[in-house]
């Protein structure tokens, strides 16, 4: 089982206009909500590769039933904390004309500490259970910044491996539960080590510090340029590969699917890390209202070519 958690949900409303008119009326042409956020993007995108997975977390009463209907549609297991209130809306502006997008996103319900117990329970439940757990988004107001770190100790207990895809001091208090695997992009690395980070060996680097502090992956993506990952003494890289992107949207979701799919079928690290960068690939070539395709993900992953960096 891999297991994500969503703690501030969203919904990603999309309205469509033809010239963005900056504080006069707009005509809306078209509007879609989608039930998203990293947790959901990793869940659905683990079950699309075929594994068995499930998106646990804080739910709100209005809104939540879009959730619901999404992970069904998606073959998802979720499990719920309900709570009062709406989930927040991320609404996007698309003008037709200029071909840009407008984000106005919302910051979500601040939780309590009773609400932030409970959660840590329901995680311990499913942690026995679970092979992977994990840890993305952001975190809701009144959430401790070390939360995700309380989190990964809790499954720890369970023997369960945590995946920790988070920035700032998310990722810098994270790193002291010691995960499984962290997932940092080029710019999250060097904000977590404090220096600029220009060259491959500057990276590799970087991810071995991150590798002395007790995390036993670290997969690095570094966007057109590609990415790479490190394990012990153990390295590897894969170019960035010349695609049609249709849509960054879920990316580096489908990127850390893939990765846990793939060490949970006990994939050595250079396959499982073929199957995380082509879940990531295929995912920015697939327009972003439809859901990753196995077969397509599984092709890419035997096309890709990985480096032998150490």
């Amino acid at each position: 089982m891999i297991t994500s958690i969503s703690l501030n949900p969203s919904i990603d409303r999309t309205v469509t206009v033809d010239g963005l008119n900056v504080g006069g009326l707009n005509r809306v042409l078209s509007q879609t909500d989608v039930a998203a956020g990293k947790g959901a993007n990793v869940a659905l995108a683990a079950a699309a590769l075929g594994e068995e997975s499930e998106c646990i977390g804080l739910m709100y009463r209005e809104g939540g039933a879009l959730y619901e209907r999404r992970f069904a549609a998606g073959s998802v297991g979720c499990d719920f904390l309900w709570c009062d209130g709406a989930v927040r809306v991320n609404v996007k502006v698309f003008d037709r004309v200029k071909g840009e997008i407008t984000e106005l996103n919302a910051s979500g319900t601040p939780v309590t500490g009773a609400q932030l117990e409970e959660m840590t329970r329901l995680v311990l439940a499913h942690a026995r259970r679970a092979e992977y757990l994990v840890l993305t988004g952001s975190l809701p107001p009144k959430c401790p910044v070390d939360y995700y770190r309380t989190l990964a100790e809790a499954a720890a207990q369970e023997n369960c491996r945590v995946l920790l895809d988070a920035d700032g001091e998310r990722l810098r208090e994270g790193l002291k539960a010691k995960p499984f695997l962290i997932k940092p992009n080029r710019y999250e690395l060097e904000l977590l080590t404090g220096r600029k980070l220009e060259t491959l060996d500057a990276l590799m680097d970087a991810a071995r510090d991150c590798l002395h502090q007790g995390v036993e992956v670290v997969a690095v993506s570094m966007g057109g340029e590609g990415a790479l990952i490190l394990r012990g003494d153990e390295a590897w890289r894969i170019p960035g590969q010349k695609v049609e992107v249709k849509s960054t949207v879920a990316a580096g979701d489908s990127m850390i699917a893939g990765l846990a799919a793939g060490f949970r079928r006990g994939c050595s690290l250079e396959d499982a890390f073929r199957l995380g960068v082509a879940a990531a690939t295929v995912r920015c070539m697939t327009p972003p209202e439809e859901i990753l395709r196995c077969a397509e993900v599984e092709a890419m992953a035997e096309k890709l070519r990985a480096e032998k960096l150490a």
